[in-house]
């Protein structure tokens, strides 16, 4: 798999309802995590951490390199941002 192909992969395979499902586990483990005290930025760094370790188990470094350099025009446009902050 190329490094353009891992962009491809991640955004077109998996049926969205399974997408769904798997953000739904890491949103409950995020609210777990907090009820037992850990910070929310503590969290977040550890979770992605540990996605960008399997992406690159995975995929590799050099794809996984890419698809995460294409992330700040990604953050910039708001893909990521779920209610506006004033």
């Amino acid at each position: 798999m190329t490094p353009y192909d891992l962009q491809d992969h991640v955004e077109l395979t998996g049926a969205d309802d399974e997408r769904r499902a798997a953000l739904a586990y890491v949103t409950e483990a995020f609210a777990e995590a907090i009820l037992a005290g850990i910070e929310s930025e503590s969290f977040a760094h550890a979770a992605l951490f540990a996605a960008l370790q399997e992406l690159v188990e995975t995929y590799g470094e050099d794809a996984v390199a890419t698809f995460a350099g294409r992330l700040p025009e990604r953050i910039s446009a708001g893909e990521f941002t779920i209610a506006q902050r004033h």
